[in-house]
């Protein structure tokens, strides 16, 4: 068993930005010498989260429109009352979807489906540096 960890770092706007990452976890998969296991991806911090989805423009607006009627941003949270940032909704949302994923990969191939991509998503409500933690666990 192998075990090999990795960051991708990137900027965001915030406001519900969804990010592709799934070429970026793709060529670091490439990088080890694993055949097969899992990967491992997992983002320090409270207000972004990580999963699949198809990446594609209307579903991206559907997403955004969706979490803005679980949790709006205009609605009253106790967090705001005692923090400036104004940002419980981020947290709120961020929490749904989860800081982690895992995919198991085989001869160096995600097992996602035909339309599946990981994605990022940053709900806060401003721009932020971020940094995914990628462990890739595998066999040669």
């Amino acid at each position: 068993m192998e075990l090999v960890t990795k960051k991708i770092q990137f900027s965001t706007q915030g406001n519900s930005e969804i990010i592709n990452l799934t070429d970026l976890v793709k060529v670091h998969l490439g990088d080890t010498d694993s055949k097969s296991g899992f990967v491992h991806l997992f983002i320090a911090g409270a207000t972004g989260g990580l999963t699949t989805m198809e990446y594609e423009p209307g579903l991206i607006d559907d997403f955004r429109q969706t979490f803005q009627r679980i949790a709006p941003e205009e609605a009253e949270y106790c967090h705001n009352l005692t923090h400036d940032d104004r940002n419980a909704h981020s947290h709120i949302r961020a929490s749904l979807i989860g800081p982690s994923l895992s995919i198991p990969f085989e001869n160096t191939s995600l097992h996602l489906g035909k339309w599946q991509d990981i994605v990022f998503i940053d709900f806060d409500n401003r721009p932020r540096k971020r940094e995914v933690i990628l462990q890739i666990v595998g066999e040669r």
